[in-house]
């Protein structure tokens, strides 16, 4: 989260996209951490289940997130070219 609003914060889209992809791989080394957790026992299998489902929707937001601003960046572009 802290990541997104870095990037808001950069103030161009570019920048955005770019804190997105940092959020996007926190999310997957999230998901990682869980596998560590539940190997120590930390958590129980529902525990992992819950966390682990809640990480992957995260990484698919971000990344169609990442997958509209570029496509919208794009267009931009192209608007201004014509």
């Amino acid at each position: 989260m802290a990541n997104i609003a870095e990037g808001f914060g950069r103030g161009s889209k570019a920048e955005m996209i770019r804190f997105l992809w940092i959020s996007h791989a926190s999310a997957l080394e999230t998901q990682s951490h869980l596998y560590v957790a539940i190997d120590l026992d930390y958590l129980t299998a529902k525990e992992f289940e819950d966390l682990h489902t809640i990480a992957v929707r995260v990484a698919h937001m971000i990344g169609g997130f990442i997958h509209y601003l570029s496509n919208d960046a794009k267009r931009t572009k192209e608007l201004r070219n014509q």
